[in-house]
């Protein structure tokens, strides 16, 4: 939906403004000058005619600017980010076994996405450095320095209407929120790899290596001698009141009429 969001606003604009010029000679004044531009910004074919105000005599100028390397670089990442989301998601509801097997699914979309994390990181910066310079060359102030007419002061350049950009400023945002988005999405692809989890289950692993190598030295064994003195069950006594020893073995201690 962002990747949609993102080369919708950019790739389907169209804008427009319109300039006013008003010579010292009313006949040869032209109160509406409406210049059109669209996607990909190539402004340099944007031509116009404006009034010199010498004469019925009119001049054909164009536009300041190509802009269309960075607005279609934006607009293709775009594109593509959609068409890999979708068949991922197809990939994810309806192949999920085949999609792990060997781990060769997890790994192919972990790379994919860190690709593609960097290229909307890239389009957006470059899109948002076209989209200043855009700005820039339809800024109609700065048109009407290129009227011959407006450098005179007998005659009156205003601007009537200035472009939207209203459209395109939202595509900038959402080439930064995809960025985000498919940054943050690189820790859950990782997770699916496989190498997340190795990594968790290595360190038990090596824990219970150390524990076993620790019991093995001795710390742990039933006996404290080679009698076994405490740990056998018969042959722990005591000397009783006449002289006799009492054993407490597993049948506990005689009575003292037997001993008498």
């Amino acid at each position: 939906l962002f990747a949609i969001f993102a080369f919708a606003t950019c790739g389907g604009y169209s804008g427009g403004l319109r300039l006013s010029v008003d010579c010292a000679n009313k006949s040869e004044s032209d109160l509406n000058i409406d210049i059109a531009f669209a996607y990909p910004f190539r402004l340099h074919q944007v031509n116009f005619d404006a009034p010199t105000c010498e004469g019925k005599h009119r001049e054909k100028l164009s536009l300041i600017g190509d802009f269309s390397s960075s607005a279609e670089f934006f607009v293709t990442i775009a594109v593509f980010a959609f068409l890999y989301s979708l068949a991922a998601t197809v990939v994810y509801i309806f192949f999920q076994n085949k999609y792990r097997e060997n781990n060769r699914g997890p790994l192919i979309d972990f790379i994919v996405t860190v690709v593609f994390s960097f290229l909307w990181l890239v389009s957006s910066s470059a899109w948002a450095k076209g989209l200043s310079d855009v700005k820039i060359a339809t800024d109609p102030d700065e048109v009407l320095l290129l009227m011959s007419a407006c450098k005179h002061q007998s005659n009156k350049c205003l601007p009537v209407h200035s472009p939207v950009m209203s459209s395109l400023n939202t595509s900038v945002v959402f080439g930064f929120l995809n960025f985000i988005l498919w940054a943050g999405n690189i820790w859950f692809v990782f997770k699916e790899t496989g190498w997340h989890s190795s990594g968790q289950r290595h360190a038990p692993d090596t824990m219970e290596k150390q524990s076993s190598s620790y019991n093995q030295g001795g710390y742990n064994q039933d006996s404290y001698g080679p009698a076994g003195g405490y740990n056998q069950p018969g042959s722990y006594g005591q000397v009783g009141e006449y002289g006799q020893s009492q054993s407490y073995g597993q049948s506990g201690p005689t009575s003292f009429a037997n001993q008498m």
